[in-house]
């Protein structure tokens, strides 16, 4: 089957320009797969892990959420931030998570609780997707331990 082009874009930069042979995406209502050839489709992103396989090897990306579209054997996503794995400083990404657990711990409001479990799912998703890095990442895997 031949390949669709994928597009990873932030504000800042084009993070990620290929043609891929899977991309599953986080959905706010669950994991997307995505072959070429795809029906056209328009929607949210969660924060969460990006896993694109191209040529038989995973390559992961973190995503803070965005959109994604799919049209015409081309899939591009509007991502509010994404990294790659070589990107990520683990040591920085876990004092992050221990921060955002702390504050989780300590809450004082409810407002005060919702943003501090989001910067934890979204330290969690750095340091998981940092660590497959450091193990070489795993081929048609699950998500990482967090």
């Amino acid at each position: 089957m031949a390949p669709m082009k994928l597009e990873i874009i932030t504000a800042e930069r084009r993070v990620y320009s290929d043609d891929v042979d899977l991309l599953v995406a986080p959905g706010v209502e669950g994991e997307l797969g995505i072959l070429p050839h795809h029906a056209p489709l328009l929607t949210a992103l969660k924060p969460g892990e990006l896993r694109i396989r191209k040529g038989g090897q995973d390559e992961y990306f973190a995503v803070a959420g965005g959109f994604m579209e799919g049209i015409a054997n081309r899939g591009t996503i509007l991502a509010d931030a994404a990294e790659h794995p070589d990107e990520i400083d683990l040591e920085r990404a876990q004092a992050a998570m221990r921060r955002a657990e702390e504050r989780v711990a300590q809450r004082t409001t409810d407002v005060d609780l919702e943003r501090a479990l989001a910067s934890l799912r979204r330290a969690q998703i750095r340091v998981g997707v940092a660590r497959r890095r450091r193990r070489g990442g795993a081929v048609g895997g699950g998500p990482p331990p967090m």
